[in-house]
């Protein structure tokens, strides 16, 4: 198109008017037909005011005033503009493709023997299907036969691929990487995880943020006014001061090419759609660039303790014999809770690591709120809390470690005691000093967890608040409590594992599922989910919103500067047409490669205080 631009001013040079314009028109309506026929179809339609009769109007009025050259590269810069929208918005939206790839294409059902290709939609809970190597999980399921490894990276955005086997549930849209396997569907294809991710995913779009919802109101009252302001300037000064009609006509065109609000009205939204886009790589799901925008000004963040900073597993964190070996005690704990189901039972079985003889217990007592007294063959074992320890005299003590204290005692002599703990996760610390390093003003834990454990991982963790043995409905009031307390210009995020914090992440005015892979209250409740158990992916996440948030301020300053500079400079008649084009697609083109960098962000590591790095 440039070459046409070009070549024809070459050629015109000698040339008499009329060919000269049939020349320039003829490399006008080859670069701008779509234009002009989009202008006339809106205004049959009565949308009269957008950019395309702005453009229209601005290098039909050049061509009449026998600006030839000047009508014809406003129409290319402006094309040109439109390209690069055309191109971001395609980078971005396959940042968004990639996630929707998720949804399986069909599902192999084992049918009276027989394997059958269905569409996910056909299939129903109960029914077996067969995942073969590299294909899809098309439902949520159970694994009922063989076993393999599985690539969430498409849900969680982390590409090491994790272990399954027989009893292992299975989540909708991963990848089977290595063995055959049969597994039982538990949902219809509309109840499961990949169908409700995509659901969330395409509606994101719909919810705009502040800034965005402005641009468009803007732009609804802006472009009249701007149309009849130029209208002003061109007969006003004719009229009323004996202007030049030429003059004025001219300097009208150059104002309504500067103030075409192309810049806004692309870079804004385009800001946003990249943020989420590029969110969606690291397995965070946005579900609206409102809830972008209000992520970036989180002054308080309220977590969820267990299964969110904590790993939600109990563990054996000690083991403090008094007269045996450790061995011997935890063989002793291990036999005494051979029966029982219960987590701490379950952390102490795992720890002990053997089989279990079951010939060798003679009878299990289970004393209620105490313990458990286990008869074996030649000892009596009583395990459990210090008021089991009392109850049999034993002379126990308490224990300096943080935990749940399970004591135990053979023949009624005190052996000693194993500690067992909720262990806090590798990279939670790094999350809390990277938001605070980001502006975050205040951490707080609500738990139901005991005081000494909850204060233990505050302290761990350095959280400036700490609320313990709470019930849910405890937990609203405490967020209720604190977003009345907050400051106007902050929001409140909570971060819960989504299961059973729906109502605080309801309230909160940004709700946080994190871990949330097959939660389905974390995905019907939160306003933002992370799909994976990392704390880290919250820092990253508002190093997105706040990127995105810069970028955005960012395109507006500078777009409404230049044009208010080069609308002054027209007004005067100092500036041309060629200082239209650039304030128009020149800004344009600017602010469109400064939102594409919203698409890129590197994973969260540790950020040094005062750090923030975009």
């Amino acid at each position: 198109m440039l070459a046409c631009l070009i070549a024809a001013s070459k050629l015109t040079d000698g040339f008499n008017g009329y060919l000269k314009l049939g020349l320039f028109l003829a490399v006008y309506l080859i670069i701008g037909w779509d234009v002009l026929f989009s202008a006339v179809r809106n205004i049959v339609r009565g949308q009269v005011f957008d950019e395309n009769f702005l453009m229209t109007i601005a290098t039909v009025g050049a061509m009449f005033t026998g600006e030839y050259p000047e009508g014809v590269a406003v129409m290319l810069f402006y094309q040109v503009g439109e390209w690069f929208q055309k191109y971001a918005v395609g980078k971005s939206r396959r940042s968004i493709t990639e996630l929707m790839d998720i949804r399986p294409d069909y599902a192999n059902v084992v049918r009276e023997g027989k394997t059958v290709t269905v569409s996910p939609e056909e299939v129903q809970p109960g029914e077996i299907i067969s995942i073969a190597p590299g294909e899809k999980i098309p439902l949520d399921c159970v694994i009922v036969k063989g076993s393999t490894t599985v690539n969430c990276s498409a849900l969680t955005g982390e590409s090491l691929p994790r272990s399954a086997a027989e009893g292992d549930e299975l989540i909708s849209g991963s990848i089977n990487l290595s063995g055959l396997i049969r597994a039982e569907v538990k949902c219809e294809f509309a109840q499961s995880t990949v169908s409700k991710i995509l659901d969330m995913v395409e509606n994101s779009a719909s919810k705009k943020a502040k800034s965005e919802a402005f641009i468009t109101r803007f732009a609804r009252y802006y472009t009249p006014a701007v149309v009849i302001s130029a209208v002003l300037l061109a007969v006003i000064a004719p009229l009323f001061f004996h202007g030049v009609w030429s003059e004025w006509i001219h300097r009208a065109l150059i104002f309504l090419v500067v103030s075409c609000p192309c810049a806004l009205v692309i870079s804004v939204p385009l800001s946003f759609f990249g943020g989420i886009g590029g969110a969606s790589r690291h397995g965070i799901l946005v579900k609206g660039a409102n809830y972008l925008e209000a992520l970036s000004k989180v002054g308080t963040v309220v977590f969820d303790k267990t299964g969110t900073l904590t790993k939600g597993v109990f563990y054996v964190t000690a083991v403090h014999p008094e007269e045996i070996s450790e061995k011997e005690l935890l063989r002793l704990a291990a036999y005494a809770e051979s029966y029982s189901k219960h987590p701490i039972a379950e952390s102490i079985k795992r720890e002990y690591g053997k089989d279990i003889d079951t010939d060798q217990i003679k009878a299990i007592d289970e004393i209620s709120g105490m313990g458990i007294k286990a008869e074996l063959q030649d000892v009596t074992v009583h395990v459990g809390n210090g008021k089991l320890m009392d109850s049999i005299h034993a002379n126990w003590h308490e224990c300096h470690q943080q935990g749940t204290v399970v004591h135990i005692a053979v023949n009624n002599e005190y052996m000693g005691h194993i500690v067992i703990s909720d262990v806090v996760k590798d990279d939670s610390k790094d999350c809390i000093t990277a938001i605070k390093a980001l502006g975050v003003g205040k951490t707080v834990i609500l738990t139901g967890d005991s005081k000494n454990v909850a204060d233990a991982v505050a302290k761990e963790l350095n959280i400036d608040e700490v609320y313990s043995q709470l019930m849910p409905g405890d937990k609203v009031e405490i967020v209720e409590r604190l977003l009345t307390g907050k400051q106007k210009k902050s929001t409140l995020a909570f971060v819960g594992d989504g299961i059973n914090d729906a109502p605080v992440i309801t309230r909160a005015d940004v709700g946080i599922a994190m871990g949330a892979l097959g939660s389905d209250a974390a995905i019907e409740s939160a306003d933002i989910v992370l799909m994976d158990d990392k704390p880290s992916k919250l820092a990253t996440a508002m190093r997105i919103s706040q990127k995105t948030m810069g970028i955005v301020r960012q395109n507006i300053v500078f777009a409404l500067a230049v044009k208010a500079l080069v609308l002054i400079l027209g007004a005067f008649g100092i500036a041309n047409m060629w200082f239209a084009v650039f304030a128009d697609v020149g800004v344009s083109v600017i602010a469109i490669l400064n939102a594409m960098r919203a698409m890129k962000i590197k994973k969260q590591g540790t950020i040094s205080k005062g750090e923030v790095p975009l």
